[in-house]
């Protein structure tokens, strides 16, 4: 039987989804006795690593730390309350503007970061590591070009591709 190229990519979307699931769950569950949601370790790892902030004592405003998650700035304020609560980032007034609040990682967040960054390593091992290192490689280039494309096409600003989801 032979399927034809839209059937073939609704396939392979189905397959993420599937696969993106199974990740998510996986990961999840490994960083649930750590008191960790997903949103929160995307919030972490944002902080850890946007630019000028890869460095303990750097900071990020909470507007920016929204932006970058793609999400309302209430609901940013609502994870970095969690976040503050369990010691792991604390604010800090910024000195450029009175009225902005800026966010940095504690040393408790920085070992949470290596803890997130621990699971998800393995998690990813664990998935992919029957897939042979250059299929791997295929699909993270696929994924990417895709990804610049349908971004492109609907106009969407996109932060770099180095920057953590």
């Amino acid at each position: 039987m032979t399927t034809t190229p839209s059937e073939t990519a609704a396939e392979l979307a189905d397959e993420m989804t599937r696969a993106i699931k199974r990740i998510r769950r996986q990961t999840m569950d490994r960083l649930e006795p750590f008191g960790i949601t997903p949103g929160q370790g995307r919030a972490l790892r944002t902080l850890a690593h946007a630019p000028g902030c890869e460095s303990p004592g750097e900071t990020m405003r909470l507007g920016d730390l929204a932006d970058r998650l793609h999400i309302a700035p209430r609901s940013a304020t609502t994870v970095v309350d969690a976040l503050e609560e369990a010691g792991l980032v604390e604010r800090t007034p910024d000195p450029a503007d009175r009225r902005a609040v800026r966010i940095v990682l504690t040393a408790a967040g920085w070992s949470a970061v290596e803890r997130i960054g621990q699971v998800r390593h393995e998690v990813a091992q664990e998935y992919f590591g029957p897939v042979s290192p250059s299929d791997q490689d295929a699909l993270l280039r696929a994924l990417r070009v895709a990804d610049r494309a349908y971004g492109a096409s609907a106009g969407e600003r996109r932060a770099p591709r180095d920057a953590p989801r």
